[in-house]
């Protein structure tokens, strides 16, 4: 084994991949609690299949494909197929002080959980086998070459100067944009507009929520690859926006409804999670509070927005992921300082407007990138299987349609 490994920076990143892996159950049951009683399982059931099935996707191409010796700055090479190669020596293009296979398991913990964010768009709707063959296409096709173009050496936004510390354009707007493109694609959902369509469970979705909120550690700070100073500030400013997401959220819900809404304190956490994301390594606790701040406000706005104009993405990825995501990665632009990071530009407010311009064009090739080739996997599928479940189904439930099991023996 090397001698450059740092047991403390293995350490780290092992905990962190951990956390990492603990949000996309997280997901599972925040999401889980918003839906009605007949599709608890089959929304659980998303994130829960999605970490198996890219957990070897991942380790068969995945992770060459995002990672992989550069082509043309768009993709990673076949190098590491079946990660051939791959082993317990550092890597020095990505983590001098850990082993190889370290980063691939951290990494890969990213690339589970964005394509089950996207499942919340399609809830209590889509057929199965669509899901599986959209969620496997998707994180070839979408995540993969966008990680590599943000993330791999010679990756050609990376190249450009794009900041994303742990995932804004590649986790976040590609999943929140996928997510409005899917919403739009499938329709509506039977009875939308005319029936109730409450959440069943808040407790679980708080509970969803705060487990994100933990495991969100690993997935800022860890984004460090190392125990360091970068890892700590990451951790102060991903609670402090968090903290401050929720508290902008509750406060607008309040002032427009009337009370503070426990679900709004919690939509409100992660919209300061996923808005700090991309900034995490790059700015001050006092840029994280503002972040939060815009977050919470944007967010909440996304959805009213989406309520007036009829767009059934069911668990709101689009104005939390899309709209968090897109503010977050340019507010990497305003705030990001070298004070905070020696190897991050300084953004707009520390003297370099440069540096927001290239935001806007990470951001705009995410938007692009994703939206296009969502639509192109989804009508696809359409063509070959069909996305949705006959209205009979979708009636009855996907619990008993699609699984044939009830999520509540009542």
């Amino acid at each position: 084994m090397s001698s450059e490994i740092n047991a403390g920076d293995t350490g780290w990143v092992l905990l962190c991949a951990a956390l990492v892996m603990l949000m996309t159950p997280g997901l599972a049951f925040f999401y889980g609690g918003l839906v009605r009683p007949k599709n608890v399982l089959s929304t659980i059931m998303h994130s829960f299949f999605i970490l198996a099935l890219i957990s070897v996707q991942w380790v068969l191409w995945g992770y060459t494909l995002a990672f992989g010796p550069d082509i043309g700055g768009v993709i990673g090479g076949l190098d590491w197929f079946g990660l051939a190669g791959v082993g317990t020596d550092p890597n020095p293009d990505y983590a001098k002080t850990i082993p190889h296979l370290a980063f691939v398991a951290f990494q890969m913990m990213f690339a589970i959980i964005t394509p089950a964010l996207i499942t919340g768009a399609f809830a209590e709707r889509k057929r199965f086998k669509a899901f599986v063959v959209f969620s496997l296409l998707w994180a070839t096709f979408v995540y993969d070459p966008l990680a590599h173009w943000v993330w791999g050496v010679d990756g050609w936004l990376r190249t450009l100067g794009v900041l994303d510390f742990a995932g804004g354009t590649v986790v976040h707007v590609s999943s929140g944009v996928s997510a409005l493109v899917a919403a739009l694609v499938l329709g509506r959902r039977a009875g939308f507009g005319q029936e109730r369509m409450d959440p069943h469970d808040l407790p679980m979705t708080v509970l969803g929520a705060g487990l994100l909120w933990f495991g969100w550690f690993g997935f800022n700070a860890g984004s460090a690859l190392a125990a360091d100073g970068i890892a700590a500030s990451a951790f102060v400013v991903t609670n402090t926006a968090a903290a401050m997401g929720a508290l902008t959220w509750m406060t607008v819900s309040w002032a427009h409804k009337g009370h503070p809404s426990v679900l709004g304190a919690a939509a409100g956490a992660v919209a300061g999670l996923v808005g700090i994301t991309p900034a995490a390594g790059y700015v001050s606790p006092a840029a994280s509070i503002l972040i939060g701040l815009g977050a919470g406000v944007l967010c909440y706005g996304a959805i009213q927005l989406k309520e007036r104009l009829r767009v059934d993405d069911a668990l709101d990825v689009w104005a939390v992921h899309g709209v968090g995501g897109t503010w977050g990665a340019l507010a990497t632009g305003l705030f990001a300082s070298s004070a905070v990071n020696s190897a991050a530009a300084d953004g707009l407010f520390y003297g370099n407007p440069a540096q927001f311009f290239i935001q806007v064009v990470g951001v705009a090739a995410a938007w692009v990138f994703a939206g296009g080739m969502t639509w192109i996997i989804l009508k696809l599928i359409d063509v070959v299987i069909g996305l949705r479940v006959p209205e009979q189904e979708e009636v009855l439930g996907l619990d008993l349609s699609q699984h044939g099991e009830p999520a509540y023996q009542l």
